[in-house]
């Protein structure tokens, strides 16, 4: 069988000697070189299974061959070897798409696990898979291209979205095509663990270390080794928590409670919340340094109510999914009522749709769900942009400009009420800029604050 090919690209002898050694007793086969052009003649010569380059190059640095392999050879995983200590450097190697990356000097056994996870090819998804994450607007297939690229790769991924819009359904993808997909996948919700209990569920303890721990407990980094850790609602976790969290990640080891030893651990971090986890730093709320560390690649997952007839598609694979699982004939949307799900603006997003449809199928009669099936709120949930027919009519004697400036009025109030007075989503629900919105905001005389407030991406 054909050895894998490694690319070391380093102008220190002295690493690439100890590089090849330690590869070498892994039966792989290395080839060297000293530069950035060198390493890309190489590159153009014949084909490599991983690259492992210095961050310092004479002729330029680890982060621009980074970029060319991406662009050139996106296949190749590319892990970068960086100073101690110089995290904001390895963080942007993986942004700009590095595999991992490795701290000077080199741990041989960090090393081994990087090369072993970079090389470990996932299997292919069998030919009747069906992608989990259904839908074909714009903002979906977007969300799938990304997701498929950050699948090669082991940056900690930040996911961004509102409750009940897919964020664990995301990162569950993102495990599923990567190289960790034959280990484990835990996700858990910081918020839903007694702040007394949460590290020993997350690290584990040993038996007999504090009242009621009758045996050893394996935590949540222990039981995701080697595979995928999803920490649900992250902005949730209590300061004292997050401090200790930091360090596992830092550490890449945890210490289970009552024990002397520390553990070494390799998980792939993923994390997601509702909440806007900038502004929870800002507020003192949330730890900058565990929000670099967990932040590296942000993922926004869209609103049901921006992804146009996806809201039909996904409800007809429910109702599919239902008729499976109680045993029965599927039902059917009468046209009245796909026409309320489209103008339906779902604050509860995916979860609420499958929430409505089972309500509905249960209620509904000779298997057609009609309008008064769904019982959906008659109130602001509605989007603003209705049928001509619910249309006020438009005042004579020449008050079409007030006119207008009230509808507009109505429509911004709502979507503030709606996002608890968040301008940046609300702009976001609106279809606008964030500065287009302020703008109106100032003209309508509803923006008392300062100038200092800029949208968070």
């Amino acid at each position: 069988m054909k050895s894998a090919m490694v690319l070391i690209v380093d102008d220190e002898p002295d690493i690439c000697e100890l590089l090849e050694i330690t590869l070498g007793r892994m039966q792989l086969a290395t080839r060297r070189a000293d530069c950035v052009q060198a390493a890309l003649k190489c590159l153009n010569e014949q084909s490599f299974d991983l690259v492992l380059t210095d961050m310092n190059l004479p002729d330029g640095n680890g982060l621009q061959l980074v970029q060319e392999i991406q662009t050139r050879w996106p296949t190749i995983p590319v892990a970068v070897i960086t100073a101690y200590g110089s995290m904001e450097t390895a963080v942007t190697a993986l942004k700009v798409g590095a595999f991992d990356f490795i701290s000077k000097p080199v741990e041989l056994e960090r090393l081994r696990e990087l090369v072993k996870s970079a090389l470990k090819q996932p299997p292919p998804p069998a030919q009747d898979t069906q992608e989990p994450i259904l839908g074909c607007s714009k903002s979906i297939l977007q969300l799938r291209e990304t997701v498929a690229k950050l699948a090669r790769g082991q940056a900690p991924v930040f996911i961004s979205g509102e409750s009940g819009s897919g964020k664990e359904l995301v990162a569950r993808r993102i495990h599923e095509l990567g190289n960790r997909s034959s280990y484990h996948f835990i996700a858990v919700n910081c918020g839903a663990i007694p702040a007394e209990l949460m590290e020993s569920e997350f690290f584990g303890h040993k038996r007999g270390s504090f009242t009621g721990a009758q045996e050893d407990k394996i935590g949540l980094f222990q039981a995701a080794n080697q595979g995928t850790l999803f920490l649900d609602e992250v902005a949730d976790l209590p300061l004292a928590m997050q401090v200790k969290l930091l360090r596992a990640l830092q550490e890449k080891a945890v210490r289970p409670i009552g024990s002397t030893k520390e553990l070494p651990i390799n998980v792939r971090i993923i994390s997601a919340t509702h909440k806007d986890l900038a502004q929870e730093v800002a507020d003192g709320n949330f730890r900058q340094d565990l929000f670099y560390r967990i932040h590296v690649i942000p993922l926004r997952v869209p609103a049901l109510r921006e992804r146009g007839d996806d809201i039909i598609q996904l409800a007809q694979s429910f109702l599919l999914q239902i008729a499976r699982d109680w045993n029965q004939p599927q039902a059917t949307l009468h046209e009245d009522a796909l026409l309320q799900l489209r103008r339906y603006s779902f604050p509860g997003n995916v979860r609420e749709l499958q929430n409505i449809l089972e309500r509905a199928v249960t209620l509904c009669d000779a298997n057609i769900i009609r309008p008064e099936h769904l019982h959906l709120p008659q109130s602001a949930e509605f989007r603003s942009i209705q049928s001509p027919t619910v249309m006020h009519e438009v005042p004579q004697g020449g008050a079409l400009e007030d006119y207008l400036f009230e509808i507009e009025r109505k429509a911004i109030l709502n979507a503030l009420e709606e996002t608890r007075w968040n301008r940046t989503l609300a702009a976001r629900k609106l279809g606008m800029t964030f500065r287009s919105l302020r703008y109106r905001l100032k003209k309508m005389g509803l923006d008392n604050e300062d100038d200092s407030e800029s949208p968070v991406s």
